[in-house]
């Protein structure tokens, strides 16, 4: 069955599918995860190249969802991909990992850190924070609701203020602040002392990369998907990939890489008092709160289209098919997507393991997207194919190597935030056959 949906609009042009890409990438990830980095990276070579690797690492995932996305212009995203390659219990069981793991795992974690943010710097009490968290999640999801043109019209417009900040760090620090290019060396020497870390950092670079692959998620709202979702993929993550490489350089020669990973401020506090002084704090505060709404907006747009697809092959209930008459949206799965999460935010307070966490969901989950896309070029070999994916099967396949001793690294270093989303695949396949068997009851009582 076709999961574009007959109550989906295409609305959505290379513009917004663009944007939208990197509204869901550049979120509180950029801003927080360095110091993680610099503690398991302390090199200022090393730490470059870490976020190159991650750029490459995740421009290798995008060239092959591409692909996909291609294939399957519809809504649900890799859901999609796994249930046409493998079986429907594939597609189900890494839908659920993707919605419950990774989409609403993220808005929790960025609802989280942008709250914290703001009882910090209005004196609020620490019990305040969940409160105010869960009120985001809510009012970002009312927002969601409003109607597809409405979430665009969000992600386009804090996405050209975020960049345009970023840049004024990039670009005017450096030339108005204290910072000293002397940071930025070693560049090579001594690199080989501390390459051991490597693998330790990745997992924070990789959920700030994290939300690239959003636009084949609302693909059944795309205009020209063929061809609008590789151009969004390809030109949205490296506008992403060169951001974090300048915002990294940005870090390092305002701060050395000792007081990026051990200091008391956060690095990007370290940066807005380096480089701008006192006004430094009040610049870096909208900036985080301009980004970290642009990212909830885009997550909360994509998680309920994986609700939607798998209600539309019966692997969930049919209220999520639900599409309001006036905005056109999944209404029904916005307001699940959005009590889960708030639930996450009341149980999972700690950025850090919700981190890893999400992260090691999404080394699964893109793990499963590229097997896939080895799975149609051998079923479907004459297949009309608008996009191919550039490099296959080289780098599809270095990128399944890279990520798998990722994901095995993270399991050992964290076997109790790795092992809870092991247990949500485990819990999902019940669900998976009580679906099921609820369809063939109803089809025999149909009949």
């Amino acid at each position: 069955m076709s999961a574009s949906g007959p109550g989906l609009h295409r609305a959505l042009g290379l513009r917004d599918a663009t944007l939208l890409v990197v509204s869901a990438v550049i979120g509180v990830g950029i801003f927080f995860t360095p110091a993680d980095v610099a503690r398991a990276l302390p090199h200022p070579g090393l730490m470059l190249a870490a976020w190159m690797f991650g750029f490459v690492l995740s421009l290798a995932g995008a060239l092959a969802n591409a692909e996909l996305g291609a294939m399957f212009p519809h809504a649900g995203g890799d859901y999609v991909y796994l249930r046409e390659a493998y079986h429907p219990i594939a597609g189900f069981l890494v839908g659920v990992l993707s919605f419950v793991a990774v989409f609403t795992g993220t808005i929790a974690t960025l609802s989280v850190g942008l709250s914290s943010a703001i009882c910090g710097r209005y004196n609020l009490p620490g019990g305040a924070v969940p409160i105010v968290a869960v009120a985001i999640i809510w009012l970002t999801s009312l927002a969601s609701a409003q109607g597809i043109r409405a979430s665009a019209f969000v992600a386009n417009a804090t996405t050209y203020l975020k960049v345009l900040a970023m840049l004024v760090i990039c670009v005017l620090g450096p030339v108005l602040g204290r910072g000293q290019v002397g940071n930025l060396t070693p560049l090579l020497a001594g690199a080989g002392d501390h390459a051991s870390g490597f693998l330790a950092a990745m997992p924070p670079i990789l959920f700030s990369y994290l939300g690239w692959n959003v636009s084949v998620y609302v693909a059944g709202e795309v205009k020209d998907p063929e061809r609008t979702l590789p151009r969004a993929l390809l030109i949205g993550l490296g506008v992403c990939g060169l951001t974090y490489v300048a915002m990294t350089a940005a870090y390092l020669y305002a701060a050395p890489v000792d007081v990026l990973a051990h200091g008391k401020q956060s690095p990007i506090d370290v940066v807005g008092t380096a480089l701008f002084g006192g006004w430094g704090g009040t610049l870096i505060f909208a900036l985080i709160t301009v980004s970290v709404i642009g990212c909830l907006n885009a997550n909360v747009l994509a998680g309920p289209r994986i609700l939607y697809a798998m209600a539309q092959d019966k692997l969930f209930w049919k209220a999520a098919l639900q599409i309001d008459p006036a905005t056109r949206v999944p209404k029904f799965a916005i307001w699940v997507q959005a009590s889960i999460a708030s639930a996450l935010v009341l149980i999972l307070r700690s950025f850090p393991n919700v981190l890893q966490h999400t992260t090691f969901a999404i080394v699964l989950a893109t793990i499963a997207d590229i097997g896939a896309l080895y799975v149609f070029r051998f079923r479907k070999k004459d297949a009309e194919r608008r996009y191919r994916a550039w490099g296959y099967p080289v780098v599809p396949f270095l990128y399944v190597v890279a990520n798998g001793a990722i994901g095995v690294s993270m399991l050992v270093r964290k076997p109790l935030e790795c092992g809870i989303a092991l247990l949500e695949l485990l819990l999902a396949v019940p669900l998976f056959f009580w679906f099921k068997s609820r369809d063939r009851s109803e089809a025999k009582d149909q009949a």
